[in-house]
């Protein structure tokens, strides 16, 4: 599929989006109030669509994907507005100005569904990426610290204030790294060119692990400067993002403890070599493949919401001179309709959504973002991954595994017993069902127990499952037999005489080796 995109909002930094989108051959349409400079995009981009009316974007069947790049006051409503169009949307930070509003995004997007997109940038940004690869692999230990600055002269704004303005990225790097919500912020600032408007902000985040960190923004600094510092108990990372040649340094410091007093022992910095891209262009080919794949997107709306939290919990605090405002606990950051129950204790994850008249039992663990269709029933110590769809009137029973990404079609059945009698227990015969990474199960397919359903594999639906199903492997029938092979993607893949094939969707390629699928390169 040919995706196009159309950009609402063209200027201070819209037509960076406009450059990219139409750069990567998917630039449909670019809308703005200014006929200026649309002129001046007629000739710079021929052949795009040019109009100074929102709607003539949000009405053409043309195009797939909207992005919003016009002042924060206006995003909510344009994004609303887009989502219900049926269009697939990336709105710049920050999502909206109110929680509520936000909230009502995701839920109008999911329902609709619909991708929604925040533009947190840097989370795009090779440098960010490969020093959150170095956190997750323990080369910095155990993180204690981190402070950031985003600093400047102007541009000033008269619509938000420099928190809203400039910390979104710093909040959104800082979660990402961490991977939790603080539990509670204070923020102090100074407001000099507006009485109403605060130029300089510090915020303090305090972090359930322990983790303190410290956000300094201002449009009212002599020089741009743009330094994130990561604090490990083994190393110290800067990401400097004016710097143009050593972006990214590790320090291998020490302190070692003489007669009960800390001695700093330095070391000269380490330059981490990656390969650098624009991050935007990353961001728009992100938002790209999320339109075609339909993947939830790596800053969707959730995370943009979490963002948004902390924002409004800093704006809170900054208004009652620097006071300790708590955020609500990151545990019971899901969504429960009022219908289903709840049997603590259980552990869910931030992001999930549990609809109507579902039934979660003890003992459950529930990954992020998952969704709980109508009429669930998740059994005791049943463990479910980060992104699970489960569809309406499905039975998870005790014994089963679903790892992230795991696809269940409406009505589809597991078991967990091979020789069932009403009038005899036999819980302690339970045989376990593990269904692995990214497979999807079709519509009223049957999983008799004591199986595995292999990464990426493909089940039929009304298919019944009566022995292990291979990776990447298609089955269909009564009892299930292969009849292909599928893409990551859920493409069916077609190979040649040299047993080579490339996915005419995503572009991943693949090669069968004695009867099983390698992964030649994956897109």
């Amino acid at each position: 599929m040919d995706v196009q995109i159309g950009i609402i909002g063209a200027g201070y930094w819209g037509k960076n989006h406009v450059r990219n989108f139409y750069q990567l051959g998917a630039l449909y349409a670019v809308c703005d109030a200014d006929k200026k400079r649309l002129k001046i995009f007629e000739g710079k981009y021929p052949g795009i669509k040019l109009t100074t009316e929102y709607l003539e974007v949000l009405k053409n069947d043309q195009i797939q994907g909207v992005v919003i790049a016009t002042p924060a006051e206006t995003h909510y409503q344009l994004a609303k507005e887009a989502i219900l169009h049926g269009k697939d949307v990336l709105v710049e930070k920050p999502l909206s100005l109110h929680i509520n509003e936000a909230e009502e995004l995701l839920e109008l997007a999911e329902k609709q569904n619909t991708i929604l997109m925040v533009g947190h940038l840097l989370q795009y940004h090779p440098a960010v990426i490969k020093l959150k690869e170095l956190i997750r692999k323990g080369e910095l230990g155990k993180i204690q610290y981190i402070y950031s600055n985003r600093l400047n002269l102007g541009k000033f704004r008269r619509e938000e204030n420099i928190l809203w303005s400039f910390a979104p990225h710093d909040i959104s790097i800082i979660l990402y790294f961490l991977e939790e919500t603080p539990n509670e912020v204070s923020a102090s600032g100074g407001n000099y060119l507006h009485p109403h408007i605060a130029d300089v902000t510090v915020s303090t985040l305090n972090f359930p692990s322990g983790v303190k960190s410290h956000i300094f923004v201002s449009w009212l600094h002599p020089y741009k400067e743009q330094k994130l510092i990561v604090i490990g108990d083994k190393q110290m990372a800067q990401f400097d993002d004016v710097s143009r040649d050593r972006k990214l340094l590790l320090f291998p410091h020490k302190i070692n403890w003489i007669n009960r007093m800390p001695v700093p022992e330095m070391a000269e910095a380490i330059k981490v070599e990656f390969e650098m891209k624009e991050p935007l262009r990353e961001e728009c080919l992100h938002f790209l493949h999320c339109i075609e794949t339909r993947n939830r997107p790596k800053t969707d709306g959730q995370e943009g919401l979490k963002v948004l939290e902390v924002l409004d919990a800093c704006q809170h605090s900054l208004e009652k001179s620097g006071a300790v405002i708590k955020l609500r606990p990151q545990l019971e950051r899901y969504f429960v309709h009022p219908t289903s129950i709840i049997d603590k204790p259980c552990e869910i994850g931030e992001g999930t959504k549990i609809w109507h008249f579902s039934h979660i039992m003890s003992g459950t663990k529930i990954g992020k973002d998952c969704i709980i269709g109508q009429n669930v029933f998740i059994g005791k110590g049943v463990k479910i991954g980060n992104n699970v769809k489960i569809q309406n009137n499905v039975s998870v029973y005790e014994g089963v595994i679903l790892e992230d990404d795991v696809f269940c079609g409406p009505s589809m059945v597991f078991t967990n017993v091979i020789n069932p009698r009403s009038h005899i227990s036999r819980k302690h015969e339970f045989k376990p069902t593990l269904v692995k990474k990214g497979a999807t199960i079709g519509a009223n397919a049957t999983i008799v127990c004591g199986h595995t359903i292999g990464e990426y594999a493909f089940v039929g639906a009304g298919a019944v499952v009566t022995r292990d199903v291979l990776p990447y492997t298609i089955v269909a029938g009564v009892p299930a037999r292969q009849i292909g092979w599928a893409c990551k993607c859920g493409t069916t893949l077609k190979f040649n005489k040299n047993n080579y094939s490339k996915c005419p969707y995503c572009k991943s390629e693949y090669r069968l080796n004695d009867g099983k699928i390698e992964v030649v390169k994956e897109k």
